[in-house]
């Protein structure tokens, strides 16, 4: 299902073609490395280039009977090249190849993903910019705290994809590095040269200290960073879900021609693309524990980490390059509501101003004690009655004893809060 709406450039990276192509590439390096050390004949090299083939069909026959895919894979190449092919692998082990090819993998679905997230982070600048001065109630623990605007709040997940376009490209630093060190990283069969050869035509560096493989902690490190950025969609995510309930419409993720919400209820419209978005967040992090466990093998190597790494790392990059192309679908097509979310502000009768009151009342002289007192008492009764919490402060003798009318418009002018929205933006790079 997520193949079919992640881009066909990064399905791509994850099919057993793509995959026998770059650990062939890694092959016919290593085998020009040795050719320019004298090594290996020119002739027999420029014979393997140009015989050299990829058939998936006659590896995976192959594969049935020897029950190890890089022998076949070496097999089937050899077949159609000759006896020039004793060339190809030579002082080679399995993971060199496979730990190479798969760094090239990561690295350029990295790429992809760095380019989502280009996307999406104009996308969220467009929305900030636009309701930059959009009213709304700010809530902490679910409940009404004092206005913000809508445009600070998608300012914030601007600022947090941000960090995410960092952590991406700490995740592809930390990820692009091979080894072609041989069965026990020693080197003992192909010298550091034909490694640091082979690293730096395919852009990457070689593993200072290799075992047979290159050590995990790499790949659960780029798997954890995944696993944050995904964990700063489902907040997204969330956000809009939470904003998308009835009694508080104040955003709805679009809704097309034709959609339907419930098989039972014709009004449904319900949040499907945000709540898809949480659960998968959920799937990469789970991803990012089993990495996490791999990183502990036996000695120079096992493959306990071999069967995790071939869905993980394919499924997390396909599963991140959905999301994000998903998230930019609902932020593009985003209905928000500042009607809605004026008359949500409007349901605390007025005691978002309580800390205003109090500081205003501070200024003038009161213990903060004391006026917290004072200015909690009325804001308990109007929010229990459902009187005007204005209304009690001005009949508060007391109170207006050292406040004037004039100060009062002060502390319930709303746009008070939000004053400093340009500024907010600017911080977050608008």
């Amino acid at each position: 299902m997520i193949e079919r709406y992640s881009r066909p450039e990064m399905t791509r990276l994850w099919t057993d073609e793509y995959r026998f192509h770059k650990m062939l590439d890694v092959e016919l390096m290593a085998t020009e490395a040795l050719v320019k050390q004298r090594q290996v004949p020119a002739k027999a090299y420029a014979k393997i280039r140009r015989k050299a083939k990829i058939n998936v069909a006659r590896i995976r026959a192959i594969e049935r009977e020897v029950k190890h895919d890089v022998i076949a894979f070496v097999t089937q190449v050899g077949e159609g090249i000759g006896p020039e092919s004793r060339f190809l692998h030579l002082g080679l082990t399995s993971s060199d190849v496979l730990d190479t090819a798969l760094a090239v993998q990561l690295v350029e679905a990295t790429d992809l993903l760095l380019q989502d997230l280009d996307v999406l982070r104009q996308t969220l600048a467009t929305l900030a910019r636009r309701h930059v001065q959009t009213l709304m109630m700010g809530r902490s623990h679910g409940i009404h705290g004092e206005p913000i605007t809508f445009g600070i709040k998608v300012a914030g997940w601007y600022a947090e994809m941000g960090r995410a376009v960092e952590r991406l490209k700490q995740a592809r630093h930390t990820i692009a590095v091979g080894k072609l060190s041989g069965a026990m990283g020693t080197f003992a069969h192909l010298g550091p040269s034909v490694e640091s050869y082979v690293c730096r035509k395919l852009g990457l560096r070689g593993e200072p200290v290799a075992t047979q493989v290159v050590p995990r902690d790499r790949h659960a490190e780029y798997m954890c960073h995944l696993a944050v950025v995904a964990a700063g969609i489902e907040r997204i995510a969330t956000e809009i879900r939470h904003l998308q309930r009835t009694e508080v419409l104040e955003v709805e993720e679009p809704f097309t021609k034709g959609q339907k919400g419930s098989s039972a209820m014709p009004h449904k419209r319900n949040p499907i693309a945000s709540e898809n978005l949480c659960g998968l967040a959920r799937l990469i992090r789970g991803y990012a524990q089993a990495c996490l466990e791999d990183v502990a093998l036996w000695h120079e190597r096992d493959i306990s980490h071999s069967s995790v790494e071939r869905v993980a790392l394919p499924d997390s990059t396909i599963l991140l390059d959905f999301m994000f192309h998903r998230l930019n679908v609902v932020l593009e097509g985003l209905q928000v509501y500042p009607a809605n979310m004026k008359r949500n502000m409007s349901k605390t009768v007025e005691i978002i101003a309580s800390q205003r009151v109090l500081l205003a009342l501070v200024e003038k002289g009161w213990r903060r004690e004391d006026a917290y007192r004072q200015v909690q008492e009325h804001a308990m009764k109007a929010w229990g009655d459902g009187n005007s919490f204005r209304q009690l402060v001005e009949e508060d003798a007391k109170i207006m004893k050292d406040l004037t009318r004039a100060d009062l418009d002060r502390c319930f002018d709303s746009t008070y809060y939000v004053r400093h929205a340009h500024e907010l933006l600017k911080r977050a790079g608008l």
